[in-house]
């Protein structure tokens, strides 16, 4: 088994201000990725499910975007109020959280095998 059954990477890349592609990090990515540590840490799944900061996923007009390995879900227009449900929906029960799915081929193309969190722990 893997060190960590999930591993959640949140986009902070931070670009100067004008920039025309924006960055994640002026979107609120840095609030999102603390109230995800947090919510980990507050469900003792720290030790099995990592939340990363990354550096720019190339998703810029989606952001602030986020993606789950090992399944490779990309959600994008993130705001630090979802994380509960990513936490709740995508981290422990094993669902996607289709509202957030970024739309497009490239990210989110393939029919996803999640599974809940207790049976991947078995």
């Amino acid at each position: 088994m893997s060190r960590y059954l999930r591993h959640i990477f949140v986009c902070t890349n931070k670009r100067e201000e004008g920039h025309p592609k924006g960055s994640c990090a002026q979107k609120g990515s840095e609030l999102i990725l603390n109230e995800l540590k947090k919510g980990l840490r507050e469900r003792g799944l720290k030790s099995i499910v990592r939340g990363n900061s990354a550096g720019c996923l190339d998703a810029c007009s989606f952001g602030p975007s986020i993606v789950i390995y090992p399944e490779g879900v990309w959600y994008g227009g993130v705001t630090k109020s979802d994380v509960e449900e990513i936490i709740e929906r995508h981290i422990i029960r094993g669902e996607i959280v289709d509202r957030l799915l970024i739309r497009q081929d490239h990210f989110n193309h393939v029919t996803f095998n999640l599974s809940p969190l207790d049976k991947l722990k078995k």
